[in-house]
């Protein structure tokens, strides 16, 4: 089996334990995916999931709160965060929201492209977990839920 670039394919195995190998190979066979759409928009992954957390926030949020917000998300230093809050608004993706105080809003291009990368992960996103019961969804939704719990509380023990 290939995929529609001719890489090949392995078959999927159905019996797989859930293991962090596994994990990760799902999550960057996944994240490639939409590494993928993200560059034909001119974004990095982090940039993006800085967009989505303004788009979340409803358009507009603290800095302060979206840096601890993506910081915690991507397990990176707070200042890498913020070099990125500056790209996403020397690019005029994000502007400062005086209603904020100091704070970011999303601006009409920034909102736009966050919409359009998102419809189209959404499209991949709909074709991977094509077929894929609701109970087993609901599963591994739980089982990952708790590995990331987990994990977050050895960070926060040894940070």
């Amino acid at each position: 089996m290939t995929t529609s670039t001719g890489t090949p394919v392995s078959a999927p195995t159905t019996t797989a334990a859930v293991n962090g190998r596994v994990v990760a190979l799902a999550h960057n066979a996944a994240r490639a995916l939409l590494e993928g759409v993200l560059e034909r928009h001119g974004l990095t992954f982090r940039q993006s999931v800085t967009l989505r957390v303004v788009a979340v926030a409803g358009g507009s949020i603290a800095t302060d709160a979206l840096v601890r917000d993506v910081t915690g998300s991507l397990k990176v230093d707070e200042s890498v965060v913020r070099g990125v809050v500056e790209e996403l608004t020397a690019a005029r993706l994000l502007a400062a929201d005086p209603a904020e105080g100091a704070g970011l809003r999303l601006t009409d291009a920034g909102r736009e492209l966050h919409e359009r990368t998102t419809a189209e992960s959404a499209e991949i996103t709909a074709r991977l977990y094509a077929g894929v019961p609701a109970e087993d969804l609901a599963v591994a939704g739980r089982v990952l839920a708790l590995v990331t719990e987990r994990a977050n509380a050895e960070l926060a023990a040894n940070g």
